[in-house]
């Protein structure tokens, strides 16, 4: 028989080039799914070892809900977006049902497309509920308001406050914040607001509104949104006279006893001191001049001004260590009781009537929350500083306020306490802290070092956020804070703490005095 023919082979083809046969195309489909099987028992080992570690990816996947919110344009792609997540749930559900090696994989991506879609209705649900559609035009009319909110920034020669109001021409209620100048006296001395305008009063006055102003360039801040979830249809300032109509009542309320604790401190120290104290004790920061924020800006400072974590820490491991010594004198209830329990509780109330007087902004209430969460690690005998700690502060707060995602507040507050439990967490940090015998000097020689270790960490963390928001980033700061961080803590809270204390028998000079150095 003849033989068959040679294919004759195309100059400069290879084996690459031929068409493949049924039997390549199997194995290299089969390999295929090998590859896909490797990664998934990977995958399904990783979840199996985490544990708790697991649950901040929770938090992760409902944030990621709430940013897909804020990037998408449509609210079909929102619906879209809870549709692919659904069934996303269902179909991982469907097909690993009866797979027994691929529990934990099939558990895990449930909850994270769950936790998507829950994110993404969460903030749909908070923008429909607080949201208000702003005025269309700029207009100037004689508003009758009912007081909701006063804020008073002596620095910028102005109140500000906030008013219900109601349009005369369609009845709706609307929400707007308006600008009062203050006036002054011949020497130059500001006059205050009168102090009848507050919370609750009802007054006329004439004011300019203007819608809230949307961003002028791209990717610029966008006071339109921010005013959309704070409810507000307008802003504007007030020209002339503001008749009262009727005063704001007599009881007394938080954002009372902030205006008169800042006032108070003030008027002990006035200045530049007086009102960085002031900050410290109440969180106003209205007094607080545009050179002593920009000089505290530029050295990396910013952050001690607005109430965080290093003041709600500092007020609550004042409560828990006075508490405990406190109580520890008092033999029947040492026998009866758990003091470090106990001790833990009532710093948890000094915290959270601290985080409710300072105005409960977003990194205050973080920061409550987290230290809250300490206490009851600490009570538990559980390791406090972890980042499921960092994951629950973050899942409370986006619950309540989803918009603060996209605000560098909740990103910077976020990031630098992310940073500085990653770095403490590390084994060679561990190592480096770990008690031994050694002399005081090169104990406080590893407590600088770390310190400066971890301000250039967090500075590292944060610049990226800053660079995005404010377009300016700087790493000395991590020097200042060296400094700034023991002194704000150690001495300037104490001694302000210690002058309010004594002020209530009048002997509080010489601590006023120390705080203002």
């Amino acid at each position: 028989m003849p033989e068959p023919p040679t294919p004759i082979i195309p100059m400069g083809s290879g084996p690459e080039d031929q068409p493949e046969t049924p039997d390549v195309a199997v194995q290299r489909q089969w390999r295929s799914r090998v590859d896909l099987s490797s990664i998934a028992d990977t995958i399904e080992q990783f979840l199996g070892n985490a544990g708790f570690d697991r649950g901040p990816w929770l938090t992760v996947a409902f944030a990621a809900g709430i940013a897909a919110w804020f990037a998408l344009p449509a609210p079909w792609l929102w619906i879209a977006a809870i549709g692919a997540a659904m069934l996303m749930a269902i179909a991982v559900q469907a097909i690993w049902r009866e797979c027994e090696n691929r529990t934990q994989l099939r558990l895990g991506m449930t909850a994270f497309a769950l936790l998507f879609a829950a994110g993404i209705a969460t903030i749909w649900a908070r923008s429909e509920i607080v949201g208000a559609e702003p005025i269309a035009r700029p207009i100037i009319m004689t508003l009758n308001a009912r007081v909701l909110g006063r804020d008073d920034q002596p620095a910028q020669d102005r109140s500000r406050l906030i008013l219900a109001i109601r349009d005369a021409d369609t009845g709706t209620a609307r929400k707007v914040r308006v600008n009062v100048p203050l006036k002054k006296e011949e020497g130059g001395r500001l006059i205050p607001l009168d102090p009848r305008i507050g919370e609750g009063a009802v007054i006329r006055l004439q004011a300019r509104l203007m819608p809230p102003a949307a961003p002028m360039l791209p990717g610029a801040y966008n006071f339109a949104r921010t005013a959309w979830f704070q409810g507000l249809a307008a802003t504007g300032s007030v020209f002339g006279e503001i008749a009262i109509i009727d005063p704001a009542p007599c009881g007394g309320n938080l954002k009372k006893l902030q205006r008169r604790l800042s006032n108070h401190v003030r008027d002990q120290l006035g200045g530049s001191p007086g009102s960085i104290a002031a900050a410290f004790a109440s969180g106003d920061r209205g007094a607080i001049s545009v050179a002593d924020e920009v000089a505290m800006r530029d050295a990396g400072l910013t952050h001690l001004l607005s109430i965080s974590g290093l003041h709600v820490s500092a007020v609550i491991a004042a409560a828990y260590f006075l508490a405990l010594r406190l109580l520890a004198l008092w033999p029947w209830l040492t026998l009866r009781v758990r003091l470090p329990v106990l001790a833990a509780a009532i710093g948890a109330a000094a915290g959270i009537g601290y985080t409710l007087l300072t105005g409960s902004e977003v990194p205050t209430v973080r920061s409550c929350v987290g230290a809250v969460l300490v206490l009851i690690a600490l009570a538990l005998g559980r390791e406090p500083l972890s980042l499921r700690m960092l994951a629950a502060a973050a899942l409370f707060v986006l619950l309540l306020w989803p918009e603060s995602l996209v605000g560098p507040s909740f990103q910077m507050s976020f990031a630098a306490v992310l940073a500085i439990v990653a770095l403490h967490n590390a084994a060679p940090v561990r190592g480096f802290l770990a008690p031994r015998q050694e002399s005081v000097i090169l104990r406080a020689g590893r407590v600088v070092s770390m310190l400066l270790i971890t301000g250039m960490v967090i500075e590292i963390a944060l610049m990226p956020i800053v660079l995005f928001h404010f377009h300016r980033a700087g790493v000395y700061g991590a020097f200042a804070n060296v400094i700034a961080i023991p002194l704000v803590t150690f001495i300037s809270m104490p001694m302000i703490a210690i002058g309010l204390a004594l002020d209530t028998f009048g002997l509080g000079a010489p601590a006023w005095w120390l705080t203002g150095k």
